[in-house]
């Protein structure tokens, strides 16, 4: 893949001579300020921020006291390598650990040009090593200022702008369809199970759990045994692959805890109040002897009573989810819920070839969203190209 850029042509400047940040503070609840953004409303995948909190639902914290408007670059300084960097259509207020930027155009930065230099592998890289802390690392405003990078001249940062910004459009655009596709299969899910089938408690439908897992340290050198992190449990499903770490434990330690497929994991907490209590089945695609941590719930349903697959794709649907979830509680930002919340959790169970026929129905859902899924895989690995080609050797 080639660009045609010539890079002789770019300059070098550092992040702070070309953008400026904005610390604009109200008091949301008395000012008319209506929607927050907190770090779980910003997708790592995507450059547009969609979701949002009201100020007035009881969830927002006392740090949420900067503005932005629409258009303006927001930047999560906490954590930096998950990459949450996001463009808002609309106005409101952000904690203080997530910066409000502009592009400074007469120094030569267009603002459309600086969500991509901060989503750049180059930056993460800077960022990552660059914040303090153990527990929640942090950029600071001081050393993010002094991130160098190569910059293009105007035209050049227009047209690579034009084209990174085009492949985001369509991402945003299969998103959207991929949300009337789960609006359909929400609706056709519901009005299946609107039978006069019993609602039967967590308790009487599993062999086993619910069973917090083990956690430890992780090291990087994909030494000792297999475990997931909470990312893993995605669309109903836990999916291997990056979110596998691994954990320095004798094997015969977490015996207990190793995965066997048609095990259901439940997170156990979030930042995200409506990720908290999502729950993925195990259908293969784990390492041998991969383990669940301490982020997650166990549960194994029993197939004489429920399918596990009937019951994912109940666990997940919005009204049983609504349902846990209120008895989620909140600390230190983080929603959990715990094994005595899921015990006291109900799923309404029809006769086992009842389950089996609904599940066929879900199915031609399920292949529409994993092609959606596909198409948008596709498109964040070509995204993600175009910035290597774009952005390597210029940190």
């Amino acid at each position: 893949m080639s660009l045609n850029f010539e890079k002789s042509r770019w300059k070098r400047v550092r992040l702070g001579e070309v953008v400026r940040r904005s610390r604009t503070q109200v008091d949301p609840l008395s000012s008319g300020v209506e929607r927050y953004v907190a770090g779980g409303h910003i997708d790592s995948e995507g450059m547009t921020i969609e979701r949002w909190g009201h100020v007035d639902d009881g969830q927002m914290g006392s740090t949420f006291r900067y503005v932005f408007r629409p258009g303006q670059v927001l930047f999560v300084s906490a954590r930096p390598y998950l990459r949450k960097v996001g463009v808002p259509s609309f106005a409101g207020v952000v904690a203080d650990k997530t910066y409000v930027l502009d592009a400074i155009p007469e120094n030569g930065l267009l603002h459309q040009f600086l969500p991509l230099v901060l989503s750049s592998e180059a930056f993460v890289e800077y960022a990552t090593a660059e914040a303090t802390g153990s527990m929640n690392p942090r950029l600071l405003w001081g050393p993010m200022q002094r991130y160098e990078f190569g910059l293009p001249p105007l035209d050049e940062q227009e047209r690579l702008a034009d084209l990174l910004w085009a492949v985001e459009r369509h991402r945003t655009a299969l998103a959207t369809v991929a949300e009337q596709v789960s609006s359909a299969a929400e609706t056709r899910f519901r009005n299946l199970l609107g039978g006069e089938w019993p609602s039967v408690a967590v308790p009487y439908l599993v062999k086993a759990g619910p069973t917090n897992g083990k956690s430890s340290p992780a090291n990087d050198e994909g030494r000792g045994v297999p475990t997931l992190s909470i990312s893993a449990i995605r669309d109903g499903r836990v999916l291997g692959g990056a979110s596998v770490k691994y954990i320095d434990v004798p094997p015969s330690e977490v015996q207990a805890f190793v995965i066997e497929d048609d095990d259901f994991l439940v997170v156990r907490g979030n930042g995200n109040k409506n990720s908290t209590g999502k729950g993925g089945l195990v259908k293969g695609g784990l390492p041998e002897g991969c383990i669940y941590p301490d982020l997650l719930i166990r549960l194994r349903f029993d197939r004489a009573k429920i399918l596990p697959e009937f019951a994912a794709e109940q666990w997940n649907a919005s009204s049983a989810h609504s349902a846990l979830i209120q008895k989620a509680k909140s600390t230190n930002g983080i929603w959990k819920i715990n094994g005595k919340d899921i015990k006291s959790h109900t799923l309404i169970t029809p006769p086992l070839g009842a389950q089996r026929k609904i599940l066929s129905e879900m199915q031609v859902f399920g292949r529409a969203s994993r092609a959606i899924d596909d198409d948008v895989s596709r498109l964040v690995d070509t995204y993600t190209a175009l910035c290597r080609l774009i952005f390597e050797g210029n940190a």
